[in-house]
């Protein structure tokens, strides 16, 4: 037990809804014999409600917004609680969010299946290009943004409708898809980080002396990991990228389990393709253990590779080919940068997704840019005049800041640079690719299952609570966006199971 309860113990027993005893766990409610005794034997919790000013809903979030469907998040606590760390105890009950085409016409509601702290809910049968009003509430009490001001940043409409309002509503207007007949799915995800145990840790800087997970509970990255390659699969993903940092610090059991993990949604090489971060180097002094190498590459097979789905080229970059201790810029290696100009010159015209773990450059961001957030400015110069003479790249995924961040460059108008918050904590998640033959969408997904929830949670506490304004991205068009392009040259099977039939493959069924 970390804290106590006084005067709140009673309020604990009229929340309205009844959790499983599972979840009254989770949710700090152990320390409220009367909670537990009322969720073990009786009906009493069941007939009470909740007053509204002993529940607070807060950090409400628009994290995803697609033509036809939307994802708001937000979380409910006990005011007045302290769960050891400056933050209120989780209360768990209800969520829904009410929404419609007008402020004062709420009439469609999507509800929780069933009662939680850390509220997700779906809105699904969304028009293309209609604004949407929406307030989410919990036991009538409507849930608070996640403030950004230090960005100027709006966490859950496209626009600052109902943000001068406490609770809403606030208000989105839904994309309109890309052109073209849809075909192909890609998972981008980065920053696994397996092996970690704080996170925001960062030494000798007071504000970043990091969050752990609670004591009993799984480590938070093989939690945050396998709930990405779970729900990228059930959302439709044909082939998923990871871009760099599987691993904490390049440890062979580390990347045993990530691999472990990654094999879940498929097989190396054909479901899934992986490149190297700084953290999954060896060791300075320890480069006779290359575990990454062993377990992703082969002996003699280059860090860094391309490969064609039916049209789409992948190539995959090894962003910090040295020896370092990860602090310093990252580096293509003169060798690598040859075959990569060579490559994009070959064939200009081909539609391409370059993938890496280091940005070529870092804007907008609310901590300073020191030269270890982003690709040595040589490089990357030599990276963006490569993509000036292939109009076929349309994208450059990247990992490394932690955030989420849409970029484009006068350079090479036509490639959106896209920087995806890490998988390991807060906002934790991925982003799909969907891909038409006249253009794409980008959109992130939280991980939802119960248990990244939670540690979502927990980590947005990381840097003081100051977290949410660099992660989530300054606007929801940084990590939701439409870009018209032509990608007709793309043939390839829309499905799993289509690829690998295509492939030769044996299929079950």
């Amino acid at each position: 037990m970390r804290c106590c309860l006084s005067a709140p113990l009673a309020a604990l027993s009229a929340l309205a809804a009844l959790p499983t005893p599972s979840e009254v766990l989770r949710s700090g409610a152990l320390l409220a014999p009367a909670l537990l005794r009322a969720t073990l034997h009786g009906q009493a919790l069941q007939s009470r409600r909740h007053p509204p000013d002993l529940l607070a809903a807060v950090h409400l979030e628009l994290g995803t917004l697609a033509e036809d469907h939307a994802v708001i998040t937000w979380h409910t606590g006990i005011p007045g609680t302290d769960d050891g760390t400056g933050h209120m105890l989780p209360a768990v009950t209800e969520g829904e969010v009410a929404f419609g085409t007008h402020p004062t016409r709420l009439h469609r509601v999507a509800s929780e299946v069933r009662p939680t702290a850390h509220h997700q809910v779906e809105l699904t049968g969304l028009e293309p290009g209609q604004t949407y009003y929406y307030q989410a509430r919990s036991r009538g009490v409507a849930a608070t943004p996640t403030s950004l001001h230090l960005i100027r940043g709006n966490a859950v409409g496209t626009n600052r409708y109902g943000l001068g309002t406490r609770g809403g509503p606030y208000s989105f207007t839904t994309p309109q898809p890309p052109p073209g007949r849809h075909l192909l799915t890609l998972a981008l995800c980065n920053d696994l980080h397996v092996g970690e145990t704080t996170a925001g840790l960062v030494g000798g800087v007071p504000l970043m002396r990091g969050v752990s997970q609670e004591a009993g509970l799984a480590p938070y990255p093989e939690i945050m990991s396998r709930a990405v390659v779970e729900e990228a699969r059930r959302r439709g993903a044909d082939v998923l990228l990871a871009a760099g940092d599987i691993s904490a610090g390049g440890a062979p059991r580390d990347l045993a389990e990530a691999k472990r993990i990654l094999d879940g949604f498929g097989a190396h090489g054909r479901d899934y393709f992986v490149v190297r971060g700084n953290h999954d180097r060896p060791r300075p002094g320890h480069t006779d253990t290359d575990a990454f190498r062993t377990g992703f590459l082969g002996d003699e097979a280059p860090s860094y590779f391309d490969h064609d789905l039916g049209g789409l080229r992948i190539i995959g970059l090894d962003t910090y080919v040295k020896e370092g201790h990860g602090a310093d810029a990252g580096g293509l290696g003169a060798e690598q940068l040859s075959w990569f100009r060579g490559r994009l010159s070959e064939q200009s015209d081909q539609p391409t997704v370059v993938f890496g773990h280091h940005p070529l450059t870092v804007r907008d961001s609310v901590f300073p840019v020191t030269r270890g957030q982003q690709l040595g400015r040589r490089h990357a110069r030599a990276v963006l005049d490569a993509y000036a003479g292939a109009p076929g790249v349309f994208l450059h995924h990247a990992g490394h800041t932690h955030r989420n961040k849409r970029t484009v460059l006068p350079q090479a108008p036509h490639v959106t640079l896209q920087e995806v918050s890490a998988v390991k904590d807060y906002p934790g998640g991925f982003c799909l690719l969907r891909i038409h033959s006249g253009g794409f969408a980008l959109n992130h997904y939280k991980s939802s299952s119960a248990p990244a929830r939670e540690w979502g949670e927990r980590s947005r506490r990381v840097a003081a609570g100051l977290w949410p304004h660099h992660a989530l991205g300054r606007s929801v068009a940084d990590r939701n966006s439409v870009t018209v392009h032509d990608l007709s040259g793309i043939s390839r099977p829309q499905s799993r199971t289509a690829l690998r039939e295509a492939a030769g493959e044996t299929v079950a069924g």
